[in-house]
């Protein structure tokens, strides 16, 4: 396992993170997802991302990692507890970092995250959108002051509004999803050149687009998913030619993709088993992809440079079309 910097902080994190949302029991069976964590830390992996919103993920992890020799730098998010959330109330705030301390066996968090700063409603943590500033940004101040928190992070799936609030310069880290993948990269319009610029760890989540670059879904690229813009169709299919050429899996190329930026500080893995682990470190193993592989990829990429009206969020391969815009 390689290390890289995370940021300004000074961490030292591993290539591979272990994401959570399928650390819980919407993912695995508790005792197997305690076999996954604790093989990954074997393994070298030393950065966990959690969130109150995965479900039961934080209470899973807390049994999972609870008297575990190996260090590990633990984060998780702010939100979605207690219910009905309101992001500018502090003491509920404060609350769920109680809650989270609490589920996690914890102390202290290394990295707590405002998850989704950009979305409106219950989720609007600053009522000035000029400054970026509110209750939420106070008491992240104060949960430092106290040693509760080490660092504060950013974490979301737009690629245009995050830069703005990346640019304020006042937090370490920057959590984004769903947009620096194989095929999807709108993430390099603003959103890392930004995180660069002000020197902040990289952290990328969903490198397989949550399935969707788990596994060559050839007979449905050829003949089904009529979701599928033909664009779309035309850049899968060259996709896996690109795969089969170079003998690897798909996830293997998705994964060594992520690290060949090495401004990126970690990308985390979506890993239920123990077997999912240890493939997705082997892959990772191998290192960075050479430069005329990363140069097709980039090719494939551009053939879609943004995605398609009717395409759902999240690429329902094997399940219900649910329409545009839809997980």
């Amino acid at each position: 396992m390689r290390y890289r910097t995370l940021g300004t902080t000074g961490l030292q994190v591993s290539e591979l993170g272990m994401g959570g949302l399928f650390i819980s029991s919407f993912g695995a069976e508790r005792q197997e997802a305690r076999r996954a964590v604790r093989r990954a830390l074997e393994l070298g992996v030393n950065y966990v991302d959690t969130a109150p919103g995965y479900h039961d993920s934080e209470e899973v992890l807390g049994f999972a990692l609870d008297g575990v020799e190996q260090p590990y730098i633990l984060s998780t998010k702010l939100g979605g507890r207690p219910q009905p959330f309101d992001a500018q109330d502090k003491g509920a705030l404060r609350r769920s970092i109680e809650d989270s301390l609490r589920l996690l066996k914890r102390d202290h968090i290394d990295v707590l995250i405002i998850h989704e700063p950009d979305r409106p409603g219950q989720y609007d943590w600053f009522p000035d959108w000029e400054r970026f500033h509110g209750p939420v940004c106070e008491l992240l101040s104060e949960l430092k002051a106290e040693g509760v928190i080490r660092f504060t992070g950013l974490g979301g799936t737009t690629a245009y509004t995050l830069p703005h609030i990346v640019a304020t310069g006042e937090y370490d880290v920057v959590l984004t999803a769903f947009n620096y993948s194989l095929l999807w990269q709108e993430a390099t319009i603003a959103v890392l050149p930004e995180a660069v610029k002000q020197g902040m760890g990289i952290v990328i989540g969903s490198p397989l687009q949550q399935g969707a670059l788990a596994r060559c879904y050839t007979e449905e690229v050829e003949q089904g998913a009529r979701w599928l813009s033909p664009p779309r169709r035309a850049q899968f299919k060259r996709l896996y030619a690109l795969v089969a050429d170079l003998g690897v899996t798909l996830p293997e190329l998705a994964l060594r993709f992520v690290i060949s930026n090495p401004h990126i500080s970690t990308t985390l893995m979506g890993a239920r088993s123990v077997t999912e682990v240890e493939q997705n470190v082997r892959s990772i193993e191998k290192g960075p992809l050479s430069q005329d592989v990363l140069d097709e990829i980039q090719a494939i990429a551009a053939l879609v440079p943004f995605r398609p009206f009717e395409e759902p969020f999240g690429l329902p391969f094997n399940r219900l079309y649910k329409g545009p815009g839809h997980a």
